[in-house]
C-alpha cells in the first residue's frame, strides 16, 4: 500500500470521528478539582502484630469508634472496624480499613478505605513509637469508597471518587476527605 493510500484512508476515518484527528477535536478536558466534604478522627487500639506473613510484616489495629464532621457529613465512627497493614521491606505500610459510620440521621455507610503511608525511615520510627510528627513529613493518601442505600441521604457517597489525605497519631487517625470533581 502506497502513502497516499494510507494517508487518504486516515482522512476518511478522521470524517467518520476515528483515530487520532477525532482525538483532537474533542477538546481539552478539564482537570478533576478537590472538594473538602467532610473530616474523620478515627480511635485506634493497640497494633496487634501477626509476624511475617509472605515475606511481609503484617496487622491489623483496631477501629474502636471516632468522630465525623464536615459540610456535607457528621456523624461518628462505629467500634468493630480494622485496618489491615503489611508493612513492606521498604517500609510503605500498604493499609486496607474497613469501618463503619452512622450520620447524624442514623444512617449507615460502610467504608473500605485503601492506601499507603511512606516516608523517611526516621520519620516512621517516631510514628510507630507513639510520637507525634508533623504529617508533611511522610506521605498517607488513601482512596475510600462508600456503600450507602440508593436511594437515601447518603446515596451521593456512592457514584463519586474521593481521596484522602491522612495523619497517623498514637491513639488516632485523622482523615480529610475529598470529593474529585
Amino acid at each position: 500500500m502506497d502513502r497516499r493510500t494510507v494517508l487518504g484512508a486516515g482522512v476518511m476515518l478522521a470524517g467518520l470521528g476515528v483515530g487520532p484527528a477525532h482525538a483532537r477535536e474533542s477538546g481539552t478536558r478539564p482537570a478533576p478539582a478537590l472538594v473538602h466534604v467532610f473530616s474523620v478522627t478515627v480511635s485506634i487500639g493497640a497494633p496487634q502484630e501477626l509476624g511475617i506473613v509472605d515475606g511481609a510484616r503484617k496487622r491489623v489495629i483496631p477501629i474502636t469508634g471516632g468522630e465525623v464532621r464536615g459540610p456535607r457529613l457528621s456523624g461518628k465512627v462505629l467500634p468493630g472496624g480494622a485496618d489491615w497493614q503489611t508493612i513492606r521491606s521498604d517500609g510503605v505500610a500498604d493499609i486496607l480499613a474497613r469501618y463503619t459510620l452512622q450520620a447524624d440521621d442514623g444512617g449507615l455507610i460502610s467504608v473500605i478505605n485503601p492506601g499507603f503511608r511512606r516516608g523517611p525511615a526516621k520519620v516512621l520510627a517516631r510514628i510507630a513509637n507513639g510520637e507525634a510528627v508533623d504529617p508533611s513529613l511522610y506521605y498517607f493518601r488513601t482512596t475510600p469508597r462508600f456503600e450507602a442505600a440508593v436511594p437515601g441521604p447518603h446515596a451521593w457517597l456512592t457514584c463519586s471518587v474521593f481521596v484522602c489525605s491522612a495523619a497517623r497519631y498514637a491513639e488516632r487517625v485523622e482523615l480529610d476527605i475529598f470529593e474529585v470533581g
